[in-house]
């Protein structure tokens, strides 16, 4: 992933940038092409550039409080994930697209419906993805889509008629469309670390990042969240030492959740990443060998045109990494405890050149839905969930088979 990253630069994803543009973003594409895209977005998602962005997380927090808040009065187990689904939604759909998505209001919001839309996996659409990618240039002859035609179409319209929208009425916004917009227009400094090589985003490849920023975002954090409320329900004396850290951080900043307070909470961290461990959002990582690659010190030759699969969940699950790995333990992940294991032994969001671009982003709203949370509820697990929780078996992202119900009890 990084040592011998050129020879295994690419995902070996499929994508066609003709009939399915939405298909072409950073995560799928490779080669140069790959390249010249990650050095114009690396600067996107620095630490200053999410500071920036933090006031929509803050903003979309209030309307998580509210939901919570009607849910609560209801007395009825609660589908945490599909309510922080839609606040993952709506922090994403302000990032991404400068739209306010009010999903919390609209029970069928259409960025919700086809968001799911685009995970939704079927037995049709798993064959065509495996013949798609082992016969890439054959499917993209044959006009194979990677997104479905109607998903495409919509989240196009919304990008080009946003773009047109703020060039038209000269409208800004400190959001990742108009850094993208920006971009296309040439009009980043570089003294911010954008290297400008002449060339600009065409509106598609605006469209592909901004979608893939969105369907990547809002599924797996809400995940993780989900899966993170559901360990510290099972283990009591670690939510109550988890709401203490919040409850001693943001009584130095007031009560309010900002970026700094967020930055404070340490064992905060140990948790999600803890959470990621036994839970990571993809639970494989795949790389495509672009030329012979011998394996130091044996005879063996992975040719060209290979696919490797590393499993992260074996990794993550390895007894010489993290003994008794079933075991949910954030201190795992002390400072002390993260060197004495090799570093690659932790790889929720991947390593290397490849590594998730948006993993800051992803990392910032999880630590702030916990925290909205956990600072006025605790959790505990309703009898209607099935235990030992099964993992849906054909699904992109990890995911538990059937709903996490939970109690929440107000503090």
């Amino acid at each position: 992933m990084a040592k011998d990253f050129e020879y295994f630069v690419d995902r070996g994803f499929y994508y066609n940038e003709k009939d399915d543009p939405l298909s072409a973003h950073l995560f799928a594409i490779g080669g140069t092409k790959w390249r010249n895209l990650r050095t114009k977005l690396t600067p996107t998602f620095t630490s200053g550039k999410m500071k920036m962005m933090f006031q929509t997380r803050v903003d979309c927090e209030v309307n998580l409080q509210e939901k919570m808040l009607q849910e609560y009065e209801k007395k009825v187990p609660l589908d945490v994930k599909e309510i922080l689904g839609c606040f993952t939604t709506d922090i994403i759909g302000s990032c991404a697209f400068g739209l306010d998505f009010k999903t919390f209001e609209q029970e069928n919001s259409p960025f919700r419906v086809y968001g799911k839309k685009f995970f939704n996996s079927t037995k049709f659409r798993s064959v065509k993805s495996t013949f798609a990618s082992n016969f890439p240039e054959l499917a993209r002859t044959l006009g194979f889509r990677a997104v479905p035609k109607d998903v495409t179409d919509f989240f196009m319209k919304v990008v080009k008629d946003t773009v047109s929208y703020r060039e038209k009425n000269n409208y800004t916004r400190k959001d990742f469309l108009q850094l993208l917009i920006d971009l296309k227009n040439n009009e980043l400094a570089e003294e911010d670390g954008y290297k400008h090589d002449g060339k600009t985003l065409t509106i598609e490849e605006i469209a592909a990042q901004s979608f893939v920023f969105f369907v990547a975002g809002f599924e797996t954090s809400s995940t993780t969240m989900t899966f993170a409320l559901y360990e510290l329900a099972k283990h009591q004396d670690i939510q109550d030492k988890v709401r203490q850290e919040i409850e001693t951080v943001l009584a130095k900043h007031e009560g309010k959740i900002t970026y700094e307070s967020i930055q404070e909470m340490k064992y905060m961290n140990r948790v999600i990443d803890e959470t990621l461990r036994k839970y990571p959002p993809v639970p494989f990582l795949t790389r495509k060998c672009v030329k012979d690659y011998k394996i130091p010190d044996e005879d063996i030759i992975i040719e060209k045109g290979t696919t490797v699969v590393l499993s992260v969940l074996g990794i993550h699950y390895d007894e010489e990494y993290y003994p008794d790995p079933e075991k949910f333990d954030p201190e795992r992940f002390t400072e002390e405890n993260k060197n004495l294991r090799h570093h690659y032994s932790h790889i929720p969001f991947g390593e290397g050149p490849r590594l998730c671009i948006g993993m800051r982003f992803g990392l910032m709203q999880t630590k702030v839905g916990l925290t909205s949370l956990l600072k006025k509820y605790k959790f505990t697990v309703n009898k209607k969930t099935i235990e030992p929780l099964k993992m849906k078996v054909n699904s992109v992202i990890l995911a538990a088979d059937g709903e996490i119900w939970f109690d929440a009890h107000k503090i």
